[in-house]
C-alpha cells in the first residue's frame, strides 16, 4: 500500500519536493533545505528582532484520526479536521506523503510548520509522529497534538504544555513512539461522552448531530486562533486566558 512506506521515504504529490530540513529567514514564507555538511541551530521560535536573521525552531502540529471517508466527520477525527482547518487557513498544502503520514510544509507568521495527518489508523498514529519529530529534528516542546477528548463537553478546547495520555490509544502511542516521553504541547477537542450505556468505541465512530455540529465547527475556528497564538508566542497568558474561556463557554450566569 502506498501509505505503508519507509519513514524516510517519500512520494510525491505535486511537484515541490518535501525538505529534508527546516530553515527559513525572517523574510520568506518558504522553507529551503540547507546545503550538504550545514548544521541548523535550533532556537526558540520568539528571536530577538534587534539580533539580525533567524533561524526559527519549526512546529510539528499533528491531528489524530482515521484515513478514509468512512471516518470522515465522525467524533475521533477531529485532530484531522483541526489540521485541515489550519491548513486552509494558513494556505498550507496537504500533498506529500512521507512516513505514513499526509503532509503540509508551509509557515505561521515566520515560524515553519510541518503539519501532519498520520494514515496508519488512530491506534498507531505514533509510527508516523515518531520517525517525523526525529527526521526533521524537532524538539519536544514544538510537537503539538491534536486529538478528541472525551472528558470534555463538546466543543470545548483545552491547551496544555504536557500530560499523560489519560486512557487515548492514539495519544498512547504518540507517547510510546516519542521513547515514552509525555513533555509535548497537546490541543484536546472535547467530543463529550457516551450517552447511557452507549459502547464507547460506536461512540467515537459516530458523527455529529446538528448541534453538535456547530459546535465543533465553533470550536475549530477558535482552535486555529489557539495554535497561531502558541506557535507565535508559546505558552503566554494568552494561553491561559483561552483556556479559562473555554472552560466556562457553555456556562450560563
Amino acid at each position: 500500500m502506498l501509505l505503508a512506506m519507509a519513514s524516510t521515504t517519500t512520494a510525491h504529490l505535486a511537484s515541490p519536493p518535501l525538505l529534508s530540513t527546516f530553515s527559513t529567514i525572517p523574510r520568506r514564507r518558504h522553507l529551503a533545505s540547507p546545503r550538504r555538511g550545514t548544521r541548523l541551530a535550533v532556537v526558540a521560535s520568539f528571536p530577538d528582532p534587534g539580533a539580525g536573521p533567524v533561524e526559527y525552531t519549526p512546529w510539528l502540529i499533528a491531528g489524530l484520526g482515521n484515513p478514509g471517508a468512512k471516518y470522515h466527520g465522525t467524533r475521533h477525527n477531529v485532530g484531522f479536521e483541526m489540521v485541515d482547518r489550519i491548513a486552509r487557513e494558513e494556505s498550507i498544502a496537504m500533498n506529500t506523503i512521507q512516513s505514513k503520514s499526509l503532509l503540509g510544509v508551509g509557515s505561521i507568521g515566520d515560524v515553519p510548520v510541518l503539519l501532519v495527518k498520520p494514515q496508519s489508523y488512530m491506534n498507531y498514529c505514533g509510527e508516523a509522529i515518531g520517525p517525523l519529530a526525529a527526521y526533521y529534528q524537532v524538539p519536544l516542546r514544538h510537537i503539538l497534538v491534536i486529538y478528541d477528548e472525551t472528558s470534555l463537553p463538546n466543543g470545548v478546547l483545552r491547551v496544555q504544555r504536557k500530560g499523560g495520555h489519560g486512557r487515548h490509544n492514539g495519544l498512547q502511542n504518540v507517547i510510546e513512539h516519542l521513547d515514552g516521553c509525555r513533555e509535548f504541547p497537546r490541543l484536546s477537542i472535547g467530543i463529550g461522552s457516551p450517552p447511557g450505556k452507549m459502547d464507547a468505541r460506536a461512540f467515537l465512530l459516530q458523527k455529529f448531530s446538528s448541534e453538535e455540529r456547530v459546535q465543533i465547527d465553533t470550536a475549530l475556528e477558535q482552535g486555529v486562533d489557539a495554535v497561531r497564538t502558541l506557535v507565535l508566542k508559546g505558552f503566554s497568558g494568552s494561553i491561559e486566558r483561552f483556556n479559562l474561556v473555554q472552560k466556562y463557554k457553555f456556562n450560563r450566569v
